[in-house]
């Protein structure tokens, strides 16, 4: 789990909100921007890290996994 991802954020009212560009349904909400970045961070991680458990649960065994650069 490593590579580069966009944050879109803004302040909104009292609060900042944001999404990451890259990965559909990671967004927070959070009193300040430099929270919001690491509740950011820690969401994609933990999405990331669901989407490989479900891709994994799926192919079942004898699966191979390949490292692809875009």
């Amino acid at each position: 789990m490593n590579g580069q991802y966009t944050a879109i954020v803004k302040q909104q009212g009292n609060c900042w909100i944001g999404w990451i560009e890259e990965v559909p349904g990671v967004n927070c909400q959070e009193p300040t921007r430099e929270t919001l970045l690491q509740t950011l961070k820690v969401t994609l991680r933990e999405a990331l890290e669901l989407n490989r458990t479900d891709a994994i649960d799926a192919a079942g065994a004898d699966y191979e996994e390949f490292e692809i650069a875009v």
